[in-house]
């Protein structure tokens, strides 16, 4: 691949890949631990990933479960799970926090695919920005540093790229939309 391609084609990939991950954290009705992956806990004054502090399992399809390796640090992680936006309350024995999920309604599910749904246009909009981008950096090249039917060349290439991130896109936001329609 063209060195200018690669550019714009590592910013598309960074685009889905950010999409992908928001997804994760958009939970579904089912313990998903990937819906922790941005709650950080104060850790001796520093910002720490929940996963680096403790044990998360799913012991049940519901139930998340969290075990600090420190017990003192139960108290802050509890704190931090009701500050974050996940709307769960965690339950916490002194050793172990759980958190339980509660079945979606029949609205809250539509509510999430409405949301997803925006997000996937979201990264379309900056996929399709990042097009405008190459094509305008490429259409001033072809004015002096290479021939117009290279910029030409370089254009119908980001093209390709753009429409086949896309396509990536909308199969992810279908896939997600399924996923949490499924009852």
């Amino acid at each position: 691949m063209d060195e200018r391609i690669k550019v714009y084609d590592d910013k598309m990939t960074k685009t889905y890949s950010n999409l992908i991950e928001e997804f994760g954290t958009v939970r579904a009705g089912r313990a998903n631990p990937n819906v922790l992956n941005k709650i950080r806990v104060d850790y001796y004054g520093t910002p720490t990933p929940l996963q680096q502090i403790g044990n998360i399992t799913v012991p049940e399809p519901r139930i998340l479960q969290i075990q600090p390796w420190e017990a003192s640090m139960v108290k802050a992680i509890e704190k931090e799970i009701m500050k974050s936006d996940i709307g769960i309350h965690p339950s916490n024995d002194g050793r172990i926090i759980r958190l339980v999920f509660p079945e979606l309604t029949e609205e809250r599910r539509k509510d999430l695919v409405k949301d997803i749904k925006k997000k996937g246009e979201a990264a379309k909009v900056a996929v399709r920005n990042i097009r405008r981008d190459a094509n305008d950096a490429f259409k001033k090249l072809g004015k002096g540093e290479i021939s117009e039917d290279e910029s030409k060349n370089l254009c119908d290439e980001i093209q390709k790229l753009t429409d086949k991130y896309i396509k990536d896109i909308d199969k992810a936001v279908d896939e997600k939309s399924k996923e949490i329609l499924t009852v």
